[in-house]
Parts: C-alpha cells; structure tokens; sequence
C-alpha cells in the first residue's frame, strides 16, 4: 500500500494555519497519547496547559488569565456564546455579532439555541456601531467584536463594542484566534488590557506556530469558566469546563513550546516580515491593474475575477475567495517573498 504523504505548504496561500515551529513538532511528539481533558491522571500536561494559558494571558493583556487550550477557534467561539447563555436571566438570549463574525458563530447558535443578530459592515470592513446600538437590548447575553477578521484582518472597534456590553450587563468577546499573535506589535486596542472584555478566542495553531489542534479560550476571571462546569464522577478531576472530553495533549504540549520559542521577539519578527510580503503582495497586484484591498494585518483581498481565480487553482494555488468573491492571501509563516514572487508571475503570464 502507497504510504500517504501530506501536501506542502509551498504553494497554500490562504490557510490560516502553517508549517509549526520545530520545537512544538518534537514536544508534540512527546505528548501524543496524554489527555488534558482529565488533568487529575495527567499531571504534567496539565501543568503545561497552565504555562499556556499564562502565556496567552501575557501575549492578551491579562495577567491572570483562566482559560484552557481548545481543539481551536470553533470551539472557543462556542464556549464563549455557551459561557453567555448560562450566565443570562433571560430565557430568550441573543448576542450580537459582526457580519465578519467566523461562521462558527452560527454554529454556536444552532447547537445552543441562541439567536444570532448580525450587524452590518462599514466600508473599512468594521463593523457598524449604530447597527450594534439597534440591535442590543435587555435580552443581550453578548456583544462580540473581531480583532483580525478572516477575510480581510481587519479589527472591529472593541472597547467601543465592551462599552456597549457593558450598558445592558451583557458579556464582551473577541474574537482574535488568528490576528492574536499578530496585535500586540501593532496600535490596535484589542485585548484585555485595552477593554472591559470577558472571553477571547486566540489560536496558537494559527500565527502561534503550534501544532494542529491548539485554539485558545481566555476568561478574565474563573468564575467564568465555572459557568461551564461539569462534574465528571469517573475521572480524578471532580469537574471539566472543556466542550470536548479527551482533548490533545500534543496540543498542549506543542503550544507552549512555540511560545517559549517565539514570545515575543520571534513573534514580532514574524509580524514585520508577513506584514511587508503582504503590502508588497498588493503593490505588485495593484500595478497588475487589479483591484486590491489594502492590509492593515497580513491579509491581502484581490479582485482577480472567477476565470483567473480558477487559472491560479489550476496552476496548483491554494486560493480561496472572500464572500465579495476576491482571493484572499494570507500572510502566513511559510508565505515567503519567494513564494508570492512566483504567484505574482503566474497572475502576469494567465492573465495575458
């Protein structure tokens, strides 16, 4: 039997997960049969999903921290809107979300029977305070705001979104599992720091360099998380506030080992070289006389057009469309000069 071979990242432009650090690959591989989800047995691993949340508390402004390390952002995404629900006196909860909200957001209100109220966009892709104002009222358990969108990294305005939480005694989320590695070297005020925030989604299986599975979910108190709680009588542990029960303790282990690694220069060199491959990526598109979207993150929108678009797939590109119907890029770790160099050249020559 043909022994399968996973496919490189040579030519993957808009997956928001990359190649991991060496360092979390080897730790990983150290920790593949343990479970976090039943820290009583596995007392080490348990004790490293401390150091992270520490470490996502540090890179988020929250000294601190409660949280743990999920199989990623759908997950933490969820347990937020679930988080929201129990802790509301209504039975009728809504929360209130961006149009540029990730589509786990509506998972969150199928699987938990909470209405999901959208509010429209600005043209700078941010989200539209007065439609926020519109739709909160007395039966809001959450207001949310992205802090680097999926499609275009852009960053919804979050302490005026936490104010507006804050005024009918509703919860405050933000989502940043992709742009939460990426923030803290720009002027964006995002995290807790910034904000009367409650939970955050931030992933260091995307930016963070982790392995695959390792999202993050951060609560500014325990008393949060205890909204959660399950009493689990067969298990050392008396209670889980996880979604899942068994959860990856290669996960875990592979996190903070990136983060030991990179946190925080590493991350901040990562930054500046993403942030220039992409806003070199939108000049070079831009002098193709293609519309572009400028990045303000590493996230660059291209309007190519549905015959180009499918070319460059052909031409083995791994390139997905925003919902306008643009390829988006993403400047990801394995996204090198040399890499968007060779995309550029494939769009001259297709599109002659």
């Amino acid at each position: 039997m043909q022994r399968a071979e996973p496919q490189d990242f040579s030519r993957v432009l808009s997956s928001m997960c990359t190649e991991p650090h060496p360092a979390a690959r080897e730790a990983a591989g150290r920790f593949l049969a343990t479970n976090p989800g039943d820290p009583g047995t596995y007392e080490t691993v348990a004790k490293l999903e401390r150091e992270a949340v520490a470490i996502l508390g540090e890179i988020a402004g929250l000294p601190d921290a409660a949280g743990y390390i999920a199989s990623g952002g759908t997950e933490a995404n969820i347990q937020a809107v679930r988080i929201a629900r129990n802790r509301a006196s209504t039975k009728t909860p809504n929360f209130v979300a961006p149009a540029s909200a990730h589509f786990s957001f509506q998972k969150a209100a199928e699987v938990l029977g909470v209405e999901m109220r959208v509010a429209p966009l600005e043209d700078d892709y941010t989200v539209n305070l007065e439609a926020v104002d519109e739709l909160v009222d007395e039966e809001t358990a959450l207001v949310l705001g992205v802090a680097g969108t999926t499609e275009y990294g852009r960053v919804d305005p979050i302490p005026e979104l936490a104010a507006r939480a804050n005024a009918v005694d509703a919860l405050c989320h933000v989502d940043a599992a992709w742009g939460g590695f990426v923030l803290p070297f720009t002027d964006h005020e995002w995290d807790f720091s910034d904000a009367d925030i409650d939970t955050m989604t931030i992933d260091p299986h995307k930016m963070g360099q982790a392995v695959v599975p390792a999202g993050g979910l951060l609560a500014r108190g325990p008393e949060l998380l205890d909204e959660l709680a399950i009493d689990t009588p067969y298990l050392e542990s008396t209670s889980q506030v996880t979604l899942t029960g068994t959860r990856s303790g290669a996960g875990v282990a592979g996190a903070v080992a990136a983060m030991r690694e990179l946190w925080p220069d590493g991350y901040e060199r990562q930054y500046e070289v993403s942030q220039a491959n992409m806003e070199w990526l939108a000049d070079a598109v831009a002098d193709l006389d293609f519309d572009v979207v400028e990045p303000d993150l590493p996230i660059v929108a291209m309007d190519l057009g549905p015959d180009l678009h499918a070319a460059l797939r052909g031409e083995g590109w791994r390139l997905s469309k925003t919902e306008a119907g643009e390829a988006r890029a993403v400047g990801m770790p394995h996204v090198t000069r040399e890499m968007l160099e060779s995309f550029v050249a494939d769009i001259r020559r297709l599109a002659d």
